[in-house]
């Protein structure tokens, strides 16, 4: 008799979701059982990682962290390449810094995304500034002009949904739905996406939290969509879960005041939400990435 013996398999699944067109393209999700529970079933894809790309030079990083990108802070392309090249990152997350700036040109904006999708050998994810009305008129022509390119595009809240999935949906490209930390707002929106889009192309971002700053929520709510969709089959919840925890992790003061510190609260951070189930998380600092690839192989 083995152990799995006395195991009853769970009734549900997450779904796969393929990230970046084809030739280049990274899959994640496909797990039938909590996270790193492998005795109980099928543990999927493994966790993938994406390092931040700005399209404008950050303002605000402490020295420690400028360091590892000063020689390419003014060029995205040359900044996405080292992340992969150098640091071996699985994709890129490219923060559109420049769509908070009033005089910003959302047509260039969404030529230097193409042009930077085009220019990496690794997906692309595409996040807002957390604005629903330019990241909705971002987003939208994003999706048009780099049509066939297979991008991850987020966040979609409540109040816009709906025109940048039908623009994802056009142009062929993933979504990132995010919902303040309650389960109930996150699967009211799954069910709204539902009805037109396919959830083969869906990331859920239940919103995270650094070590110390909410992170008890962030685990709460993402260990409960597992939970809901592997044990309790809920269609809804099916999605594979993005950890976006880069901005907050370096906002914080202990992450400014030293480096070793810094990159521990960050992989620590990284960590902990895959414990919860985070199946694709984004980081800044490549050592604190490194960190983790290392732990959880």
């Amino acid at each position: 008799m083995q152990l799995n013996d006395f195991f009853e398999p769970y009734k549900g699944d997450i779904k796969e979701v393929a990230i970046g067109p084809e030739g280049k393209a990274v899959k994640i999700g496909g797990e039938k059982t909590l996270p790193f529970h492998g005795f109980e079933g099928q543990v999927g894809i493994p966790v993938r990682f994406a390092l931040e790309v700005f399209d404008a030079p950050p303002e605000g990083w402490p020295e420690h962290l400028r360091s590892a990108y000063a020689d390419v802070f003014t060029d995205p392309v040359a900044w996405a390449n080292k992340s992969v090249k150098q640091f071996g990152a699985d994709l890129i997350s490219l923060y559109l810094a420049s769509l908070d700036s009033d005089q910003a040109d959302v047509a260039k904006i969404a030529e230097n995304v193409k042009k930077i999708a085009d220019q990496i050998a690794v997906p692309l994810i595409v996040m807002g500034v957390g604005d629903k009305d330019k990241d909705a008129k971002a987003l939208v022509e994003i999706a048009k002009v780099c049509t066939g390119t297979n991008l991850l595009l987020g966040p979609l809240v409540k109040e816009n949904y709906e025109e940048i999935a039908k623009a994802a949906l056009e142009g062929g490209h993933s979504i990132i739905p995010q919902s303040p930390l309650d389960i109930n707002l996150c699967k009211e929106l799954n069910v709204k996406l539902a009805k037109f889009f396919p959830k083969e192309r869906v990331v859920i971002d239940p919103l995270s939290a650094a070590i110390g700053y909410g992170i008890d929520y962030s685990f709460s709510i993402m260990e409960r969509v597992k939970q809901v969709a592997v044990i309790h089959n809920d269609e809804m919840m099916k999605a594979p879960m993005v950890a976006n925890i880069g901005k907050d992790c370096w906002k914080t003061k202990e992450a400014k005041e030293d480096k070793t510190q810094g990159i521990l609260w960050e992989a620590l951070t990284a960590f902990t939400l895959i414990l919860a189930g985070a199946n694709l998380v984004i980081m800044r600092h490549p050592e604190s990435m490194k960190l983790v690839k290392k732990l959880i192989s």
